[in-house]
């Protein structure tokens, strides 16, 4: 069989005839705050991965393990005690200091835990940015989702401390338990998304987050009732998230007077305004990541 050489010019040809007819892609970033949310659905598989490495990097050599997720809120409990109910003699609306303490230290524990590891997720996988694909929004998402397992066994030693003190909590709070749950996760990761990127930029940001969870905690009604708070600052007082999800937890497990409509109103709007101006930040910045780093 014969077979006939082609030329160069012919070979030209024909390439450029291929390349014209070949189809031409362009990537381009969704926009709005919204953009992010599909490539995240699509890339859940690799959300479950990062979570459960989340999960054994926390627990690895650690002498304790899992028991540190009882052993951070008991010692924290114990703290309020020793000082806001035996020395300053804070009241606790009715309800035994203890469980008042610990009530509100079970979702306050899920937010400042889950706002300083998300804060640090980017920086903390830099090998995994630089080198390897992935939406990058996945790593505070994962960061704030292994943190439910510490929230689920704070939630557990709290039913048992219910029990202990015959509390029975209201019909409520099926409804307002995972409600309350969720804007507490929602407010972690709309600032730890905020953080995350910054900490890219400005490593100063590391000190920054310790030192703001400190002034958070005591601007949240978590050693004391907002009803000590006057009434005419209680929806300003509201613009802390938190103060919402504490006052409505207490009040559905406890039965301490339930806060304010207006003032879980503007709790969920912050947090919504966060969330949003989080994500669109965040992904305006994420494509200059590996650079960065």
């Amino acid at each position: 069989m014969d077979v006939t050489p082609i030329s160069p010019v012919t070979e030209q040809a024909i390439s450029a005839e291929t390349a014209v007819r070949r189809p031409r892609i362009r990537v381009q970033a969704g926009k709005g705050w919204t953009a992010s949310l599909p490539e995240v659905w699509e890339q859940r598989e690799v959300l479950y991965f990062l979570i459960l490495r989340n999960l054994k990097i926390r627990f690895r050599q650690t002498v304790l393990g899992a028991a540190w997720a009882v052993l951070y809120p008991l010692a924290l409990m114990a703290t309020f005690v020793l000082f806001a109910e035996k020395v300053i003699k804070i009241p606790s609306d009715g309800v035994p200091y203890p469980l008042f303490a610990f009530a509100a230290l079970a979702p306050w524990g899920l937010f400042s835990q889950s706002l300083t590891i998300a804060a640090e997720s980017i920086v903390r996988d830099i090998n995994l940015v630089s080198k390897l694909y992935v939406p990058r929004l996945l790593l505070p998402l994962a960061s704030v989702a292994a943190l439910l397992v510490d929230y689920l066994i704070a939630l557990a030693i709290l039913f048992v401390m219910m029990v202990l003190y015959s509390t029975t909590p209201d019909l409520t709070a099926v409804f307002w338990l995972p409600a309350l749950t969720l804007l507490a996760l929602s407010l972690a990761f709309a600032i730890g998304v905020w953080f995350s990127a910054l900490m890219v930029m400005y490593r100063d940001i590391r000190s920054v987050v310790p030192v703001l969870l400190q002034i958070w905690l005591f601007a949240t009604p978590v050693a004391y009732p907002s009803s000590l708070v006057p009434e005419q600052w209680r929806i300003v007082y509201g613009l802390n998230p938190m103060a919402g999800v504490v006052e409505g937890f207490r009040s559905a497990l406890l039965g301490t007077p339930s806060p304010e409509s207006s003032m879980l109103a503007v709790s969920a709007a912050v947090t919504v305004l966060l969330l949003a101006g989080g994500l669109t930040y965040f992904r305006r910045v994420d494509r200059t990541f590996a650079d960065v780093i």
